[in-house]
């Protein structure tokens, strides 16, 4: 059973080099970079702004990378995030090979005025990695890892993915929080915070970075660690996007056994009650090493739904049996599919969650309780019926993520003990707005119980909820704000706006 609907892009790829002549590769490159002529592109506050064909084309020579236009499929492929319902088109895109590259395009946009959008993973579910009519910053050009046993330390290049942080490190015996689907970006899941499946032995993704090599707003290569650009360091974890573009991180890694116990139980919905009891009466101030998600899901076809929790236990296998025992307590699961996997594969295993032809809408925050009244509240307003998917999920917090003070990075929400999110999810074809017009009401039957929200489910916040959820950091926040990004170049993110104050 799916966590979530993640969802991809259906627009192939092209045709392998191995298949093209010399002469032509070459003229397929070139037809890719060919500038035509002036375009009219967009502003970060949303004012057609025309760019001569002399700059773009001095843009596209300054880079090693590409330079995309609209009019080839390569842009069209690039454009595109996960979420099909979102659908914009940038003036161009710049596809970097290195931190030149995106020093390169950061300063051509910045000069401009241009809105900026930075795209990784394309995770984004309010599709702030893509922008209408702003230029793109594609970084699936750019990724590469590499790990140091020695001194227990995985070099990440920004554009990388979470799978290629965990394969690399657990061949040699080691791991770190890297999330829970093996192809979100490296950049956008670790500055926003990075909940994963060891996050409760090892903190959060962004607990774990030791440095960041970071381009500016004024197209700095800039180092910040504890000891280099402390205040940018702090900020840049929790911050999100708000500071600059990550070419490198650094990430500590842990000795970790490969073999894990994971997977899915699952029961018919009418025990809905009875597992959502045991998950807040067990499973939320379990061990350390259980990482359990509540799930409620039903599926677009058919209003038929289940109950369960995806679980991952990554200490000794004995102890296991007990950490699961009351879940099991509950009889017989429908699906059962809870075994001895390796780490890398369970890591993999919601990655082909992604039906293609569905758009989603989402809402979350963090609770620090699990009240009788919210298990109430969640039964009462879950309403799947053909043709609309309801899925709520709660996100295990707490442990050694709970263990880290609240100032010590920008991210504050360090008491809380689940992420909870509610997710509607119709077929492209559909009218969006009664969908999203539920699951609104939906989330304002809930919104009570939650103190603050996780900045990568951001989607039409306003900009005094957004402050708000940085609490007590904002303040601190705003002053690396306007010190690294003071005409918030970075806008597309949660956002903190240098305007504030």
């Amino acid at each position: 059973m799916d966590r979530r609907v993640f969802l991809r892009s259906a627009i192939a790829a092209g045709v392998t080099a191995a298949a093209i002549p010399t002469q032509a590769m070459a003229a397929e490159f070139n037809a890719l970079t060919a500038v035509t002529g002036g375009v009219t592109a967009m502003s970060g506050d949303r004012a057609p702004v025309d760019i001569e064909k002399a700059a773009i084309e001095e843009l596209a020579a300054s880079l090693r990378g590409n330079l995309l236009l609209p009019g080839n499929p390569a842009y069209e492929k690039a454009r595109r995030v996960l979420n099909p319902g979102i659908d914009k088109h940038p003036a161009f895109v710049v596809q970097p090979t290195g931190a030149t590259d995106i020093r390169n395009a950061v300063t051509f946009a910045r000069e401009r005025g241009l809105l900026l959008a930075v795209k990784c993973g394309g995770h984004s579910y309010a599709g702030k990695s893509t922008c209408e009519g702003g230029i793109q910053i594609d970084l699936s050009s750019f990724r590469h890892a590499r790990v140091d046993r020695k001194v227990k330390t995985a070099y990440i290049a920004g554009g990388s993915l979470l799978g290629e942080l965990d394969r690399e490190a657990m061949a040699v015996g080691l791991a770190t929080t890297a999330g829970t689907v093996s192809h979100t970006g490296v950049g956008g899941l670790t500055l926003a915070g990075g909940f994963g499946r060891l996050g409760r032995r090892f903190g959060l993704a962004l607990d774990n970075v030791k440095a960041v090599d970071i381009v500016t707003a004024d197209g700095r290569l800039l180092r910040a660690s504890a000891e280099e650009n402390e205040d940018l360091f702090w900020g840049v974890r929790g911050g999100g996007g708000n500071f600059g573009i990550v070419t490198s991180f650094e990430f500590q890694l842990h000795p970790t056994d490969r073999s894990v116990v994971g997977g899915e139980i699952l029961f018919p919905f009418d025990r809905a009650r009875e597992v959502m009891e045991v998950y807040r009466d067990h499973a939320l101030d379990g061990p350390d090493e259980l990482y359990c998600d509540l799930m409620l899901a039903s599926q677009i076809e058919g209003a038929s739904a289940v109950a369960g929790v995806h679980v991952c236990y990554s200490g000794p296998e004995a102890r296991a049996e007990a950490a699961l025992a009351p879940f099991y307590a509950l009889g017989t699961p429908i699906v059962d599919s809870v075994s001895k996997r390796d780490y890398v594969e369970i890591q993999r295993s919601w990655d082909n969650t992604d039906p293609r032809n569905d758009a989603e809408y989402l809402k979350s925050g963090f609770i620090d309780e699990f009240p009788d009244a919210l298990i109430d509240k969640q039964l009462d307003g879950f309403e799947p019926e053909d043709g609309r998917a309801v899925n709520v999920y709660f996100q295990h917090s707490g442990g050694a993520i709970g263990r880290v003070a609240a100032d010590a990075t920008a991210f504050a929400h360090r008491k809380s003990k689940a992420n909870m999110l509610v997710v509607v999810g119709w077929p492209m074809q559909n009218d969006a707005a009664p969908h999203v017009d539920y699951i609104r009401r939906y989330w304002s039957s809930v919104a009570w119980a939650t103190d603050g929200y996780y900045t990568v489910d951001s989607a039409d916040e306003s900009r005094r909820v957004r402050h708000g959820n940085y609490q007590g950091n904002f303040k601190r926040l705003l002053a690396v704000k306007k010190k690294y990004d003071p005409t918030n170049l970075f806008r597309l993110n949660a956002n903190v706006n240098p305007a504030a104050g």
